[in-house]
């Protein structure tokens, strides 16, 4: 699946789509910040209106109106999500691309229900409406800080899979040593409810569910609490280590750039327009 980078979606040349380009993808201008805000406020207030209609009891009485707020956002994601597509060269990677994808799953649920009514009295009516919820993953495309923890989570992750590796190999261990030792007459029944066991005690979680009861089985059980703190250490230590590696690998040629008109700095050589209130930076050195 595609990142969806508007580097690789292509600038319009000119005309209208340039013009819609630089306010929907081209934050660091006035209009493009106040774009980003009016979409980030639309989509947690619309994700709180899903949140507040699986409530019985408002669903009941302000059914109308969650309607109407439905499909007054469902419209305004439409027109958002078409007006992407119709600004850049390659709509195609735009709709491949994961934050695309988001988009349009955000929208086809109420589409769906409009199609095919007899599903409002089916429980698979609820799986349509919670997939409204993918909205709020669209948040990360207007926040920097979600960018970096993506690239510094992809940059991580083969690391992250070698110690995801090793822990499989350590629960699937000793949850079969717990269901050797302890047996089906303590709730071991298999190897399977073994390991499950085994996941829930090597990352703290515990149930309670099943327990081992005999001496071998609390010892073995104490040592994978214990074996349990490395394991939520190590993959918090890796994302971090490589987000410090990348803040520090940063160029700091922008570093001295101020903007003149509120006094803000930090900016690469790359930004135009300062982002706290949208006036033109002055040219990098």
């Amino acid at each position: 699946m595609e990142t969806g980078n508007q580097d690789d979606l292509g600038r319009p040349a000119g005309g209208w789509r340039l013009r819609l380009y630089q306010v929907i993808y081209e934050s660091e201008t006035p209009a493009g910040r106040t774009f980003d805000k009016v979409i980030v406020a639309a989509i947690l207030v619309s994700v709180a209106v899903v949140i507040a209609d699986s409530v019985q009891g408002w669903h009941v009485a302000h059914r109308r109106a969650f309607v109407a707020a439905e499909w007054f956002f469902t419209v305004l994601f439409t027109v958002e999500y078409l007006a992407r597509l119709a600004s850049v060269d390659r709509p195609l990677r735009y709709a491949r691309s994961f934050f695309g994808i988001v988009d349009l799953v955000a929208v086809l649920p109420t589409y769906l229900a409009l199609f095919f009514p007899e599903l409002h009295a089916l429980i698979d009516v609820r799986i349509l409406r919670l997939l409204r919820i993918f909205r709020i993953f669209r948040l990360t495309a207007y926040v920097a800080e979600y960018q970096v923890m993506g690239e510094a989570l992809a940059a991580s992750r083969r690391k992250i899979l070698v110690f995801l590796s090793a822990v499989l190999m350590v629960v699937l261990v000793l949850g079969t040593l717990l269901y050797v030792v302890e047996g089906p007459q303590h709730g071991f029944t298999d190897i399977p409810t073994s390991v499950y066991w085994a996941i829930t005690t090597i990352t703290t979680v515990g149930f309670g569910d099943i327990t081992p009861k005999t001496d071998i089985g609390r010892l073995i059980a104490s040592v994978m609490m214990l074996l349990g703190w490395g394991t939520l250490a190590v993959p918090t230590g890796i994302v971090t280590a490589e987000m410090t590696a990348r803040r520090h690998a940063r160029p700091l040629v922008g570093a001295a750039r101020v903007c003149e008109a509120c006094g803000s700095s930090g900016y690469g050589p790359e930004a135009r327009f300062c982002q706290q209130c949208g006036a033109a930076l002055p040219p990098a050195a």
